[in-house]
């Protein structure tokens, strides 16, 4: 079997441009964790706005860790896409895929999609040069199992 390279997007410049310059502020974006979370274990580190009325982080002081403002955005061009270019569409049924643009979308299957459907969607992708981002393999596990059963034979 070849090997067969990951689709890329076809993207104008400036998409590209936006989705390069969000990577750069990605990088330099702190992680936001929640207040106090070191201070107790049954605090997790997910974020949670600080509301109190005497909350220091609230009121932005500077010995005090980052509050979420929207001056951390990404550009808008880049929001809702994946990081390899692609807009993210969710797929439960194989004739949903004939709707997707290869070129620009790719697919997503649902979680409640069962094993058979997945592997019939996979398949249909493959037909239309479509992506599917959380793509389980299918024929590289089958022809992987067919190898170990002869070698045990043997």
């Amino acid at each position: 079997m070849t090997h067969k390279p990951k689709a890329k997007p076809k993207l104008d410049a400036d998409a590209r441009k936006a989705l390069a310059k969000r990577n750069a502020a990605s990088r330099k974006r702190p992680a936001f964790k929640r207040q106090n979370w070191f201070r107790y274990k049954r605090l997790g580190t997910a974020w949670r706005k600080p509301r109190g009325m005497h909350s220091k982080m609230r009121a932005h002081r500077k010995y005090r860790p980052p509050v979420v403002s929207t001056g951390y955005r990404g550009p808008a061009a880049a929001r809702g896409l994946h990081p390899s270019g692609f807009a993210e569409v969710l797929v439960h049924r194989p004739e949903e895929l004939e709707s997707l643009d290869g070129n620009l979308e790719a697919a997503r299957v649902a979680a409640t999609v069962g094993d058979r459907k997945r592997e019939a969607i996979e398949a249909r992708a493959a037909e239309l040069d479509i992506r599917v981002l959380n793509s389980r393999g299918y024929d590289d596990e089958e022809s992987g199992d067919d190898d170990t059963e002869e070698e045990e034979e043997e």
